[in-house]
């Protein structure tokens, strides 16, 4: 992680959990008083967790045509809410999409 403002690295599973944590009231949702703060009790890796255990989930693969036109669609959004594509993109600005796996 960048030691700076990356809090998590790739999250598959209950990221939407994190992105539910209320924000502070400084610049850019920061926290500023610590009673503010709410602490992450709990991680697991993947590779921590017992097969058994684990999720079975399929993530999307980066070498593919669709993962390919994905990019793209990120680079150069046609959403009415962009005046002019960007031709740039970060790479948080690309979801891998996971899902669970079909049965």
């Amino acid at each position: 992680l960048d030691r700076n403002i990356a809090t998590v690295g790739r999250v598959v599973r209950g990221m939407e959990l994190l992105a539910a944590l209320p924000r502070g009231s400084g610049p850019a949702g920061f926290y500023e008083k610590r009673e503010q703060m709410l602490p992450i009790r709990s991680v697991r890796l993947a590779a921590d967790v017992a097969a058994a255990e684990r999720s079975d989930l399929e993530i999307l693969r980066t070498d593919t045509p669709t993962f390919t036109a994905l990019v793209e669609s990120r680079r150069n959004r046609s959403d009415d809410w962009y005046l002019a594509p960007a031709g740039k993109i970060d790479l948080c600005n690309v979801p891998l999409p996971v899902r669970e796996k079909k049965r």
